[in-house]
């Protein structure tokens, strides 16, 4: 039952995350380029944060006790040796990369965005977009036993 409740946990933090990103992504982003201005974005950004982060949070949190549960350890992180180990491995390398790009995105893109310049904005709104969704289809795989 432990596992169910932590499993709700971690999907409602990616409907969130993922969903966000994703709204971001189909309905801003093409808007923002489209009328060539930065402030759609941060508009969204600022309104998005305080629930997107923590919603990320929640993921990790959720994500390791969901892995431990399936008995990968913090000493199985990144051995790929069976198809749960993959998919806990493949996330949280997608997870650092996660990380790395908000970082990246916090401190370099969006203070210097400027609308004539959307570019490197919106590659990294596509990029995390992405990477949110294959981390949705990974952890699906974990109920087939994974890769």
């Amino acid at each position: 039952m432990q596992h169910q409740i932590i499993l709700i946990f971690h999907l409602l933090a990616a409907t969130v995350w993922v969903g966000g990103h994703l709204f971001l992504t189909i309905r801003y982003l093409p808007e923002a380029l489209k009328k060539k201005d930065a402030s759609i974005l941060i508009n969204f950004k600022n309104k998005f944060e305080p629930v997107g982060l923590p919603s990320l949070v929640i993921l990790l949190f959720s994500g390791i006790a969901m892995a431990y549960h399936y008995d990968v350890t913090f000493t199985q992180w990144f051995s790929f040796s069976n198809g749960i180990e993959k998919i806990v491995s493949l996330k949280l390398l997608l997870l650092f990369i996660s990380v790395g790009m908000a970082i990246n995105a916090q401190l370099f893109v969006f203070p210097k965005v400027k609308s004539e310049h959307l570019l490197p904005v919106a590659v990294q709104i596509v990029t995390i977009s992405i990477i949110g969704v294959v981390m949705l289809v990974l952890g699906s795989l974990v109920r087939i036993g994974g890769l």
